[in-house]
This record gives C-alpha cells, sequence and structure tokens, in this order.
C-alpha cells in the first residue's frame, strides 16, 4: 500500500531520518508529504512508533480533474468498498491548491457524493447512517492532481496522551520531538531544556532516550475498520521489548514555579518523571560540567518582555550557551533579533508554532 506521512513544514527531514532509523528505505517528501510503502502491520507500527509525523494516511487513488464532473468521475472509480461500510461515518478533510478546482467544501461535496454512489452500487445498499467507524477521507489537488487518502490515525499523533494542562505558547508534541532530533540528541548524552514551559520538550527527550514508543498507550481509528487486521496489540508488544532504562541526565528548569509543577505533573504521566531533574531557575544562571550535551528550548517570544528586556535575555541565552562545552543546541523563536542577540546559527529552518510564523536555529559546536 501506499502511505504517506503529513508532517509540519520544515520538519520533513527529521521525519524522513525517523523513518530510516525504522527500517524505511526511500521515502521521497513532497508539498509536506512523506511517502512510504508498506502493509497493514506498517500502518500500525508507524502510528505508534512516528515521533515528528502528524499522522498515518493510506493512499486510495490518484487521477488528474479539471472539473467537477472529472472529479466525480475519478472518486467513483476507485475501490471504496474494499475499506468502507453502510455504516461509517464518512468525514472530509481537503485542501486545493493551485488547481482549477479550488472551492474545498465545494469539491468535499463531489467527493462524497461520488463514494457514497459507489458503495450504494457495489455493496447493493441504499442507506447509510453513518454511525459507525469514523473514516476521514483526505482529499488534496495540487495541479489538478487528485489524491484520495482515508486517515489511519484519527486524533493527530501529536496527541500523546500525557498532556492535559496549558501553559504559555504551547508547543506540539511532534514540533518537539522534531527540534530534539535535529540537534542530534542520542540516548546517554546529557540533555537540558531552560524554558521548559508545560514540559514537552523534556518529556519528548525522557522518551527518546527511554526508547520509548510516543503513540503506544493511545488509540487510533483504523483499528475499527473490518478491512484491517488486528495488528496493533502485536506492534505495541514489540514497542515494549524495546523499551530501556535512560542513561541520559535530563534537566528542566523554568523560572516559573507553575510551569515546572505542570511539567513535573506531565511527566508523571508521561512515566518518565524518574529520569528528569526538575528546577526552578532562571536560564542565565545554568551552568553544567557534563560535556558533549544538547540544550533545546521554546524561550519567550516577547509577548510580555520589552524588547530591550527580550533581546538582552536572547543574548545572555547564548553566552550560557557557550559556556557548554562540546553541547549542540535548538531553539524556536518568532522574535526577529533572536540570532544577532543569541549569535550565528549554523542553520536555520522555518517551523510555525501556534500559529506564529517562527525559526528553529540550530549551533553545532560539537561533533555530530
Amino acid at each position: 500500500m501506499e502511505l504517506f506521512i503529513p508532517c509540519a513544514a520544515g520538519v520533513e527531514a527529521s521525519v524522513k531520518r525517523q523513518l530510516h532509523a525504522l527500517g524505511y528505505g526511500n521515502c521521497p517528501a513532497f508539498e509536506g508529504r512523506v511517502r512510504v510503502e508498506g502493509d497493514w502491520a506498517d500502518v500500525a507500527r508507524l502510528n505508534v512508533f512516528l515521533r515528528a509525523g502528524e499522522r498515518v494516511l493510506l493512499s486510495v487513488g490518484h487521477f488528474p480533474a479539471r472539473t467537477f464532473d472529472e472529479l466525480f468521475e475519478g472518486v467513483f472509480a476507485l475501490p471504496w468498498e474494499e475499506f468502507l461500510t453502510p455504516h461509517a461515518q464518512i468525514l472530509l478533510n481537503g485542501k486545493c491548491r493551485k488547481s482549477a478546482l479550488m472551492a474545498v467544501k465545494s469539491s468535499g461535496g463531489v467527493v462524497k457524493k461520488a463514494i457514497l454512489k459507489r458503495l450504494r452500487e457495489k455493496l447493493g445498499t441504499r442507506t447509510f447512517d453513518e454511525k459507525g467507524e469514523r473514516a476521514v477521507v483526505d482529499f488534496s489537488i495540487f495541479e489538478d492532481a487528485v489524491t484520495l487518502s482515508l486517515d489511519t490515525t484519527g486524533e493527530g499523533l501529536h496527541r500523546r496522551g500525557y498532556r492535559v494542562l496549558t501553559y504559555d505558547a504551547p508547543l506540539r508534541e511532534t514540533t518537539a520531538a522534531a527540534m530534539i532530533e535535529s540537534a542530534y540528541f542520542r540516548e546517554g548524552r546529557p540533555f537540558a531544556d531552560l524554558f521548559c514551559g508545560s514540559g514537552t520538550i523534556p518529556i519528548e527527550a525522557a522518551l527518546i532516550a527511554k526508547n520509548v514508543a510516543p503513540g503506544i498507550e493511545r488509540s487510533f481509528d483504523f483499528t475499527r475498520w473490518k478491512c484491517a487486521p488486528d495488528l496493533l496489540p502485536r506492534i505495541r508488544e514489540e514497542a515494549r521489548a524495546g523499551e530501556r532504562p535512560a542513561k541520559s541526565k535530563i534537566y528542566a528548569a523554568d523560572i516559573s514555579a507553575r510551569a515546572v509543577e505542570i511539567a513535573r505533573f506531565h511527566a508523571e504521566r508521561a512515566g518518565v518523571k524518574d529520569c528528569i531533574t526538575f528546577e526552578v531557575a532562571d536560564a542565565r544562571n545554568f551552568k553544567s560540567a557534563e560535556k558533549g550535551g544538547v540544550l533545546v528550548s521554546n524561550p519567550p517570544y516577547g509577548e510580555r518582555l520589552e524588547s530591550s528586556d527580550l533581546f538582552g535575555l536572547y543574548r545572555d541565552f547564548g553566552r550560557v550557551f557557550r559556556t557548554l562545552e562540546g553541547w549542540n543546541c535548538a531553539f524556536l523563536s518568532s522574535y526577529g533579533q533572536a540570532e544577532r542577540a543569541f549569535g550565528r546559527a549554523d542553520r536555520k529552518r522555518a517551523l510555525k508554532n501556534a500559529g506564529l510564523d517562527c525559526t528553529l536555529y540550530s549551533y553545532y559546536p560539537s561533533a555530530k
């Protein structure tokens, strides 16, 4: 089967490296998606193991279309009866770019009508109660090429299940995992987040250190489909067999006592509280004699700080980093003067966080 992994713009490379680590070969990326070939076991494995991808889509087919009639006929020709039942709750999620068909809502209506007509003819049913399993049909129309997929995941893969309390500038778990991966964190290296907020970054680092699959405890839509074999229990066993005690020293701090309290609570829910040292502390006072560590943070963007104070914070953050021997660093920020204050980055990547245009700044003074 042809599978697609949608991901946030800017993290495709991290997703591809994770796929290679999981044993997948050629995984081309295009239009914010990474393509993989696999079977139902791979659908389960990717949903359980992927850290930076947003979901796993199963391709049903693709074809060209410039008119609604062509769209209808193309959708109708696909084998929907192999995946859907008369009771399926069919939902639509679509996007149209650089195409003659640019109306997402109207295109979605055509797609659903074509699917229902196909099911009527192939399954011999005339009524659809839509009270059964959820099936989200993802359609993408780009440069007049239509791709139809079924979303096997359901709730996005960033919903690990441990984060239930909110704090300022929430960071998606998938974005945090991509940031950590881009800083070349490996099990055994010391790790620090000096602006931990609700704890997403250090928790994701701890999950990596313990080799805990991020989706091991959650559910997925495909398990309710009659067409999908019951492979999830076996994949979960495979994931649990690979877990290990953490050897990395993971440090998490924030100047807000409330943030640290929330972070500790989330770490406990994630099962990694035992391998993270939390502290209420000012980032500017951080010191470490450890060598070859990794520093990953999501510092303040300036919503409650004067411009001069924010510049000084980033300047001092950079000074702290330069006292650490052989450490890598990655931080995310929408602050336009971040690099000027912190120091020139070795690599920059555009990302979005909480609807803001941000940049991931990476520093690699140590050997990778």
